[in-house]
């Protein structure tokens, strides 16, 4: 399984960035997805999670309603598009993937995934 991640950058505050997780080596539509984030001195948190098909999806209490995530079953991608961006946004963000026998079914507790993308960095400046 791989997972490569890309999109990351520096933005200024209250600006967007998308994320794109592409997946090969497995079959996609069977994982679960989440992105999670590590900022300097800071445990791995997660930001969000999709069921495989994409009907549950979960946020971090202070993404909500900025982040959205998505799963594209036939490209193999998770994109995490981020809008109105802070700068306690700023983390190395890592994809990850689960294998999955339910659907409605996504991990927040990074200890259960199993395949994780290398991480982007994203800096939000002030």
């Amino acid at each position: 399984v791989q997972l490569q991640a890309s999109g990351g950058g520096l933005v200024q505050a209250g600006g967007s960035l998308r994320l794109s997780c592409a997946a090969s080596g497995l079959i996609f539509s069977s994982y679960c997805m989440a992105w999670f984030r590590q900022a300097p001195g800071k445990e791995r948190e997660f930001v969000a999670g999709i069921s495989w098909s994409g009907s549950s999806i979960g946020y971090l209490d202070s993404v909500k309603g900025r982040f959205t995530i998505s799963k594209d079953n036939a490209k193999n991608t998770v994109d995490l598009q981020m809008n109105r961006l802070k700068p306690e946004d700023t983390a190395v963000y890592y994809c990850a993937a689960e294998r999955s026998y339910i659907d409605n079914y996504y991990s927040q507790s990074a200890r259960l995934y199993d395949n994780w993308g290398q991480g982007t960095q994203v800096t939000v400046s002030s």
